[in-house]
């Protein structure tokens, strides 16, 4: 399981105003406590107005690789913007992201095409995500077709096949869940991936719908994540659901989790 830590994000109120403020010791404090919680990557995404993202999101990926050994997923939905961006950055991680978007793919694969870069390919066109799953099956092949091409391996791409809010799609589970599936069937070395809090934007309790759609996307197929890997519970589960998949052998990483205090009662 990829494990992506979502808290350097300027979406999220106190990290913008730590972003705006340009609040270094808050940031690197994040970067380390998610490295120390298990993050396989973390996410560094601006969030301010278009004609600073590229300079602050430059400043926000060099604090955080320099706060923490972890690779990074570079969040932007400006292509240019992260085109800037990765040839600045230590170490390969994950572009987030592309899509059959107009420019997206065209601006990204070339750049990646012979390095170690992962990539976010999220399930959408020009027209939109598709309400099917059928749809949303016919955009990842398109973007298969188009990895190819460029010479980016299937076992680096991560496919969203994208969650709508459940407050106003009762079947947002089902078609991810479908789409997570068929995925996994047709190029077994390609990863799923999600933003579990996407889910619950709206409902109260959102870390109560989180959970249970990290068990049932994971049941489906789901096999990297952007998530809260602060939140001990959540990672309690993931790595429970893990071992229960049978994908984890002899239980290793649950019990490493364990005795390292990731998951389980919090120690003293």
């Amino acid at each position: 399981m990829i494990i992506i830590g979502e808290k350097l994000n300027g979406f999220i109120p106190s990290v913008g105003k730590a972003i705006r403020e340009r609040d270094d010791a808050f940031l690197r404090d994040l970067a380390v406590r998610q490295e120390e919680a298990g993050a396989d990557y973390l996410d560094v995404c601006a969030a301010v107005d278009a004609e600073v993202e590229a300079e602050t999101l430059l400043w926000l990926a060099q604090l955080a690789e320099d706060a923490s050994s972890l690779p990074l997923c570079i969040d932007s939905p400006n292509p240019s913007v992260l085109a800037s961006v990765l040839p600045h950055c230590k170490r390969a991680g994950i572009v987030n992201s592309v899509s059959m978007e107009n420019g997206k793919i065209e601006t990204i694969f070339p750049l990646i095409a012979n390095t170690d870069w992962k990539v976010i390919a999220l399930t959408c066109s020009n027209s939109g995500v598709p309400e099917s799953a059928e749809g949303r099956l016919a955009i990842f092949e398109q973007i298969r077709t188009a990895a190819k091409e460029y010479g980016v391996a299937e076992n680096r791409l991560l496919i969203d096949p994208i969650v709508h809010t459940l407050s106003t799609d009762e079947q947002s589970l089902s078609t991810f869940a479908a789409c997570a599936r068929e995925i996994r069937a047709r190029a077994k070395s390609t990863h799923v991936v999600s933003g579990l809090s996407n889910i619950s934007f709206g409902l109260p309790a959102r870390s109560v719908i989180n959970h249970a759609f990290l068990v049932l996307a994971m049941q489906a197929g789901m096999d990297a994540a952007i998530m809260d890997v602060l939140d001990r519970e959540m990672v309690g589960l993931l790595h429970a659901t893990n071992a229960l998949l049978g994908e984890d052998e002899y239980c290793m990483d649950y019990i490493t989790a364990f005795r390292e205090g990731r998951i389980g009662p919090k120690k003293d």
